[in-house]
C-alpha cells in the first residue's frame, strides 16, 4: 500500500493510501484529521472542514492541485507539505481606514492576521546628476540593488503588516508617490500578494532599505511572492494569477517605497502587543501561585501602593486584590492559613506589583513610541507640495523605535526571570510544603523537574538577548551614513525575548495547574488534570502555550477584575476595542480603506 509523509506545522505524519486514485484534497484532509487527533487541544483547529490548505511537494516546493489524483503527481513515500489557512467568515465586511495619522499597533497586528534620489544617485552618489531619460531606470536599479537582504523570509502575516504600514506612511502625502502606484500596492495587500522579504539586512538608517526594497521588488513583478492562492512563486505570475499589474516606477517612487522605518516598526508593533498580552496574564498566574503557596495578600493593600504611585505598580496590585480578596472570592486555601504567624512572603511574590508594574509601564512607553512611529513620515527627502519644496532630512533614522524596543526586551524579560524563581518555590518542597516537583511517588516519577530546567534555559537565553543592539553603530555607504540605529535587530530580538517569555510562562502555568483545578477552571479544558504520574509533557505545555496566545487566561479573569474595579469606582467603564479591514484612496492624505 502506498504511503506518504505529510508535514503539518511541527508534525510529520505517515498517511497510507489504499487507492492511488484518491485526490490531493483527500490526502490533505486525511493528514489534518490525524494531526488534530494527536493534539490534546486539536491543534487549535475546531473542525477540519473549516480549514482550507495549500499542498506542495517538499522536494522542489511544487504546488499541488487539490483535484489531481495522487498517482498522477506523487510517488510512493513522497513528502508533502500542508500549509493551513483558517477560513474566517465575517457577518459583514469590516474596513480599516488609513490616513497616515491614526493607525495603532493593535490595528496593525490585526491587519497581519488574515494570514533625495530623484534626479541624483544615492548615498555616496548623491552628487551624481542622472539624465532625465534614465530616471525610471534609476528608480528600478535602486530597488534591485538594495534588495540585498539575507535569511528566512518574514511570515505572510508579518509581510502583510509591513506592506500595510508602508501604505499608511505613503498616505500622509509627503513621499512623492503617484496615486496609481499607491492603488496597486493596496490591491496587492487586499489580495495578500506578499513579497519575499528576508528578515536580515537592515541597519536601521537610512531606514530599513534592504527589507523594504525586497517588498517593492515583488510589487514590480520581480523576485518571489506568496499568496494563499499560489504559494511561493515568481512575483510576475503571482500578480497575474490575481489579475494585478506590476507597479511601474516614476521619478522618486523607488526611494519613496524603500526609505523608512517600517520593518522595525511593524515587528515592534507585534512585539509590544504580544508583550501586553503576556504581561497581564502573568499577573493572574502569579496571583494563583501566591494562593497555592499560601501567601498573604496584605502586601497588595492599596494604601501601600498609593505611597509609590507608579501607574503599573498600582494596576498590578489592584489585579491581585481583585483575584485574591476573600470577600469577593472565598478560598479554602486562604482560610486554612488565615491565622498563621507569617508576616511576609519572599520577594518573588510580595514584590510582584513593583516588578510586574515596571514591565507594564515599559510596555506603555514602548507602545506610545511605536504608535507615533506608525503614523510618521520617515522618508527622505520629504515633499512639501504646499511650499513647492523637497527637503532632505533625517526622519528615516530608526533610533526612536530601536531604543524603545531594546527597553521593551529588558522589561519583558523580567516577567520570565521572576516566574522562574516562583517555579523553584513550587517545585522545592522545603519552600512550598508541596510534593517535590509536584508529583506523587517522587523518584519513580520526575514530575516538573525538567520543565523547570526548560524555563531556566529560556531565561538564560534572554539575558544575552537583552543586550541592547542600539548601543552599536557601524558606518556605512562610504561614511555618508555614519551613524545607524541597528533597529532591525532590536525589533527581531525583542520579539524573540517575548516568545521566550511566553514559553517560560507556559511551563509555569502548567506547573500551577498541575496542583490546583479550582481557580479559573474554564481555561483548563485542553489539559488532562491532575498530574498523577509522568507522561509525555510537551503536548500539555503546548496546550498551555495556546491558552496564553489566545489570551484565555486573561479573558476568564478579566470580568472578575472589572467587577471588583467597578464596585470601587462605579463611574469607570471598560472601553471596547474596535475591529478592522483595507481600500483605495481618492488622493494622498485622504483616508485609505483596506480590506
Amino acid at each position: 500500500m502506498p504511503r506518504y509523509t505529510v508535514h503539518i506545522r511541527d508534525e510529520w505524519l505517515a498517511v497510507p493510501c489504499r487507492d492511488p486514485t484518491y485526490t490531493i484534497q483527500w490526502l490533505g484532509y486525511e493528514a489534518l484529521k490525524r494531526y488534530t487527533k494527536n493534539k490534546p487541544d486539536n491543534g487549535g483547529i475546531k473542525a477540519v472542514k473549516d480549514i482550507r490548505f495549500v499542498a506542495r511537494r517538499c522536494q522542489g516546493q511544487g504546488l499541488l492541485d487539490g483535484d489531481d489524483t495522487i498517482e498522477d503527481v506523487l510517488e510512493d513515500n513522497d513528502f508533502v507539505e500542508i500549509g493551513i489557512h483558517k477560513q474566517h467568515v465575517l457577518s459583514s465586511l469590516q474596513y480599516l481606514f488609513l490616513d497616515g495619522n491614526s493607525l495603532t499597533s493593535t490595528d496593525l497586528v490585526n491587519l497581519g492576521r488574515v494570514v533625495y534620489g530623484i534626479t541624483t544617485g544615492f548615498g555616496k552618489f548623491a552628487r551624481t546628476v542622472i539624465p532625465v531619460h534614465k530616471l525610471k531606470e534609476l528608480q528600478e536599479n535602486l530597488v534591485r540593488s538594495h534588495s540585498a537582504g539575507v535569511g528566512n523570509p518574514l511570515s505572510p502575516e508579518r509581510t502583510r503588516m509591513l506592506l500595510a504600514l508602508r501604505i499608511n506612511v505613503l498616505a500622509k502625502g509627503y513621499s512623492g508617490i503617484s496615486l496609481e502606484t499607491l492603488h496597486r500596492m493596496i490591491q496587492a495587500f487586499n489580495a495578500s500578494c506578499l513579497s519575499f522579504v528576508p528578515e536580515k539586512g537592515t541597519v536601521g538608517a537610512s531606514g530599513d532599505l534592504a527589507p523594504l526594497s525586497h517588498l517593492a521588488l515583488g510589487l514590480m513583478g520581480e523576485g518571489k511572492m506568496w499568496s494563499p492562492k499560489s504559494g511561493w512563486a515568481d512575483a510576475k505570475y503571482v500578480l497575474e494569477a490575481h489579475g494585478l499589474k506590476p507597479i511601474s516606477l516614476k521619478p522618486k517612487e523607488g526611494l519613496a517605497l524603500i526609505n523608512g522605518t517600517q520593518m522595525i516598526t511593524s515587528l515592534g508593533a507585534e512585539a509590544v502587543e504580544r508583550a501586553q498580552a503576556i504581561a497581564r496574564q502573568a499577573d493572574i498566574i502569579a496571583a494563583i501561585t501566591l494562593e497555592v503557596l499560601k501567601g498573604t495578600s496584605k502586601a497588595f493593600d492599596s494604601d501601600i501602593h498609593a505611597l509609590r504611585p507608579h501607574p503599573g505598580q498600582i494596576e498590578v496590585a489592584m489585579r491581585f486584590r481583585a483575584l485574591l480578596d476573600s470577600d469577593h472570592h472565598p478560598s479554602e486555601i486562604a482560610e486554612s492559613h488565615r491565622f498563621c504567624d507569617r508576616v511576609q512572603d519572599a520577594y518573588t511574590m510580595r514584590c510582584c506589583p513593583q516588578v510586574h508594574g515596571i514591565v507594564n509601564d515599559t510596555i506603555d512607553f514602548t507602545q506610545k513610541i511605536i504608535n507615533t512611529e506608525i503614523n510618521s513620515a520617515t522618508d527622505n527627502p520629504m515633499v512639501f507640495a504646499e511650499r513647492g519644496e523637497t527637503i532632505s532630512g533625517g526622519n528615516f533614522h530608526g533610533e526612536y523605535p530601536a531604543k524603545a524596543l531594546d527597553f521593551l526586551a529588558i522589561g519583558v524579560h523580567e516577567l520570565a526571570a521572576i516566574s522562574e524563581r516562583r517555579i523553584e518555590r513550587l517545585c522545592n518542597p522545603s519552600l512550598s510544603e508541596l510534593p517535590a516537583f509536584l508529583v506523587n511517588e517522587g523518584g519513580l516519577n520526575s514530575g516538573f523537574m525538567i520543565a523547570h530546567c526548560t524555563a531556566a534555559s529560556l531565561v538564560s537565553e534572554n539575558k544575552v538577548l537583552c543586550h541592547p543592539s542600539s548601543v552599536d553603530s557601524l558606518s556605512t555607504s562610504a561614511a555618508t551614513e555614519d551613524h545607524v540605529s541597528m533597529g532591525g535587530w532590536a525589533a527581531r530580538k525583542a520579539l524573540r525575548v517575548v516568545e521566550h517569555v511566553e514559553q517560560a510562562m507556559k511551563c509555569f502555568e502548567r506547573l500551577v495547574m498541575a496542583h490546583i483545578n479550582t481557580i479559573i477552571p474554564e481555561t483548563l479544558d485542553p489539559l488532562q488534570l491532575p498530574w498523577i504520574k509522568d507522561r509525555f509533557m510537551s503536548p500539555d505545555i503546548e496546550a498551555v502555550h495556546r491558552l496564553l496566545l489566545d489570551q484565555k487566561v486573561w479573558n476568564v479573569a478579566q470580568p472578575y477584575i472589572e467587577k471588583y474595579n467597578m464596585e470601587l469606582l462605579p463611574e469607570s467603564r471598560p472601553i471596547s476595542p474596535t475591529a478592522f479591514s483595507l481600500d483605495p484612496p481618492a488622493s494622498p492624505r485622504k483616508r485609505i480603506r483596506l480590506e
